[in-house]
């Protein structure tokens, strides 16, 4: 029996189809049917009990969209090379090329768990999705594009892991913008192994600080997820949201390595060329985003730089601003105040911004609060104000600064109709956390 559940993995793992014992007629369809209704309702129970559970390994998340031929390749290469404790989730943006039939064959088998989407929700939607699932003590995002190589997750989980302060990791390969781009001496697929072979020599000595790393490859702690939260599904498709989630990270005082000693192979954005000539049309949109989101990104790092000590212990709810409304994914409204959330009693007449739960929950919960007495604090507190080009809200004896007018929309700061502060009462103020845009996202399974 052993043997023939290894046979069948084989099969599943190169593409091919299970061995069938005869002609499906409609009654043993029917039979077919009842059980796959019974397995889900049974996975559906299963993973309820053991929601919330974590495991001392890595879930690898995969996002694809159509290219099977490449995830093929790349689930066969993790099955390969990967001798430490891993779970593979690969979520698919509804893609038409049989991807999902053979996904859902493939978790029958365990070799994978998936989550097949019904629309394109692009590369942080995908990606939010299967950090929702993910149940590892480490969260490893990776291009369906890719094969990973001999050591890889050794090496990169060793580099993670040699500081606390180290907040997220990514290797080197073939085809990558960015100086996480080498030369390679093979010229086809049948060199990468021998190739990565003789690089990937675990050498700490390699490991090398960046300010930026990309998302084709990106290892980061659980911790730093709870910290941090969820990709912008701001970004449509894909582009600039690995290089949102950098800011997110490097603001909190974390650092980021590439791990020299580390080659994985990557095809190189074969989704993206999918696109063909709406492939521009996607990156400007996403740039645009990105820029009004951050303007200046690496100044505000530098000029709220934080020591590892300093670390704000409720993570990036410490760049959101204190006097506003929010909600999770339930329709409970929270008055945010003295760094608590309190649930509103009744309706509430000021903007309510929509936040994932892992943000929420950041707040402790407080007292409730009811809807005219939230809405009279809302209605009193002073406008925002610009300086040197500059925007900046006053909180707790603190001024904070916003990188850009999309920060205060977002949390409906410009609506503010209190008595704005003179300027020795702002000469007074202390110098705050800056307030950013909070992460858009759709939050569902």
């Amino acid at each position: 029996m052993k043997k023939q559940a290894q046979a069948r993995q084989r099969r599943v793992l190169k593409g091919l189809p299970r061995k069938r014992t005869g002609r499906r007629t409609a009654r043993s369809g029917n039979r077919f049917d009842a059980g796959a209704n019974a397995g889900y309702s049974e996975g559906v129970r299963a993973g309820l009990e053991t929601f919330g559970t974590v495991f001392d390994g890595t879930s690898i998340i995969i996002p694809s969209y159509n290219q099977l031929d490449y995830l093929k390749k790349c689930l066969a290469s993790i099955n390969v090379h990967t001798s430490v404790p891993y779970e593979i989730i690969v979520v698919d943006n509804a893609s038409s090329d049989g991807t999902g039939a053979y996904l859902q064959s493939a978790g029958a088998g365990g070799v994978v768990r998936c989550r097949v989407l019904e629309r394109n929700r692009g590369f942080a939607g995908a990606v939010n999705v299967g950090l929702m699932m993910a149940r590892g003590s480490s969260l490893l995002l990776l291009n369906n594009d890719t094969i990973v190589t001999e050591r890889w997750l050794d090496n990169l989980l060793a580099c993670l892991n040699s500081d606390p302060a180290v907040g997220m990791v990514g290797p080197v390969t073939n085809y990558i913008s960015g100086d996480q781009r080498i030369e390679v001496s093979y010229t086809d697929e049948r060199g990468i192994a021998a190739f990565a072979r003789r690089f990937n020599v675990a050498d700490p000595a390699k490991w090398q600080p960046t300010d930026r790393l990309t998302g084709f490859c990106l290892l980061f702690r659980r911790e730093l997820f709870e910290r941090t939260g969820y990709l912008d599904e701001g970004f449509e498709i894909g582009n600039f949201e690995d290089d949102d989630y950098n800011i997110r990270v490097r603001l909190q005082g974390y650092r980021l390595l590439t791990a020299r000693d580390t080659f994985i192979h990557h095809f190189g954005s074969v989704s993206m060329k999918a696109l063909g000539e709406k492939f521009q049309e996607v990156n400007d949109h996403n740039r645009d985003v990105y820029t009004a989101k951050w303007a200046n990104p690496h100044e505000l790092i530098q000029a709220s730089r934080l020591p590892e000590a300093d670390r704000p212990a409720q993570g990036e709810t410490a760049f959101y601003p204190q006097g506003v409304a929010v909600r999770g994914a339930t329709a409970t409204r929270y008055w945010i105040e003295g760094g608590l959330r309190r649930p509103i009693a009744g309706e509430t007449g000021m903007p309510v911004v929509r936040l994932s739960q892992i943000d929420v929950r950041r707040w402790p919960l407080g007292e409730p609060i009811a809807a005219d007495a939230a809405d009279a604090a809302w209605l009193a507190l002073p406008p925002v104000w610009e300086d040197g080009g500059a925007l900046y809200l006053a909180e707790n004896g603190l001024r904070r600064r916003l990188p850009t007018a999309r920060a205060a929309e977002a949390w409906g700061l410009q609506l503010r109709r209190g008595e704005a502060l003179a300027p020795e009462e702002r000469a007074l103020l202390g110098e705050g956390l800056p307030v950013i845009v909070p992460a858009r996202v759709a939050e569902r399974l």
